[in-house]
């Protein structure tokens, strides 16, 4: 397959390096990391620890017959129609909307005609140590790439980059109502995000008792107002937030952020993107408070 990454950061340079062996993939970035790509290549540390260099190919100018079998948006919730809108006038059928955003997928059709959009949410975490990405898979059990289409409906093309991620080593899922699954993913998340900047020393939150008491009463809180929306919680393991008591969640959290997955996969990200969180903590409770998204 000829996939084309757009966003060099983290997730997308993450995706091009697993995806590589298989597909030919190009990678489409700005500003100083087109030039760190450009002088070193996509480098990464492998499971071993060792440098590796990612078999890819990195543009910095997309043309309109540049086709492509899937577009993978890998940006900020705020650069995302940005992107969109330069994507228009490219004629690649799949745009794969790797982005954490509780906008309607009406308003990104409306940017880069109706039917090209695949809405998708992507399993991983870390950053980048001088110039070299540091970054791995979040377990799939706890949340594998998600993805489908926005009707729902399995199609090929779905099916197919299914199987280019099974291939890649990737654990995935594809899931009945995509939106459903931002929202109850936004409802765990903001939350989880909320402790880090509201501690006094974010790096050891995981300490704070009466914080993770206050995190999971939130959670909580936030999956029974999804339910009172008439929304199916999804996966159906978000149930358990729901169900547990504040006590047991509460110790659970603690875990996890005292755990090096937490320091991966939540405080690095909460760290490099504040902005991006608090914008999404104001989408998602107005979202809850009633108003439209």
């Amino acid at each position: 397959m000829r996939i084309l990454i757009y966003g060099a950061g983290v997730i997308g340079s993450l995706y091009a390096a697993l995806l590589a062996d298989q597909n030919s993939i190009s990678v489409y970035a700005r500003g100083n990391r087109l030039k760190e790509l450009l002088e070193h290549g996509l480098r990464y540390y492998d499971k071993t620890g060792a440098v590796k260099t990612a078999d890819v190919k990195v543009i910095s100018r997309l043309e309109d017959d540049d086709i492509y079998d899937y577009i993978f948006v890998t940006v900020r919730k705020d650069q995302l129609y940005a992107a969109l809108e330069e994507l228009k006038n490219n004629h690649s059928p799949a745009i794969v909307t790797m982005v954490n955003s509780l906008d309607s997928y009406d308003k990104w059709e409306e940017l880069c005609d109706r039917g090209r959009i695949i809405p998708a949410f992507p399993g991983a975490g870390g950053g980048f140590r001088d110039g070299i990405l540091d970054a791995g898979l979040t377990p799939g059990f706890i949340q594998p790439t998600t993805f489908a289409e926005i009707s729902g409906i399995r199609t090929k093309r779905v099916s197919d980059l299914e199987i280019i991620f099974k291939t890649a080593g990737i654990p995935c899922q594809i899931v009945p109502d995509m939106h459903a699954w931002q929202i109850c993913h936004l409802a765990m998340v903001v939350p989880l995000a909320d402790a880090y900047y509201e501690a006094k020393d974010p790096e050891r939150a995981g300490h704070d008792h009466r914080l993770m008491k206050k995190t999971a009463l939130r959670i909580k809180d936030n999956m029974n107002a999804v339910r009172r929306k008439g929304i199916v919680l999804s996966p159906t393991k978000m149930d358990l937030f729901r169900l547990l008591p504040a006590s047991i969640l509460a110790a659970g959290l603690s875990i996890a952020y005292r755990s090096s997955f937490g320091d991966r996969f939540m405080y690095q990200h909460s760290k490099k993107a504040p902005d991006e969180m608090r914008a999404l903590h104001e989408q998602f409770y107005s979202f809850i408070h009633g108003n439209h998204v």
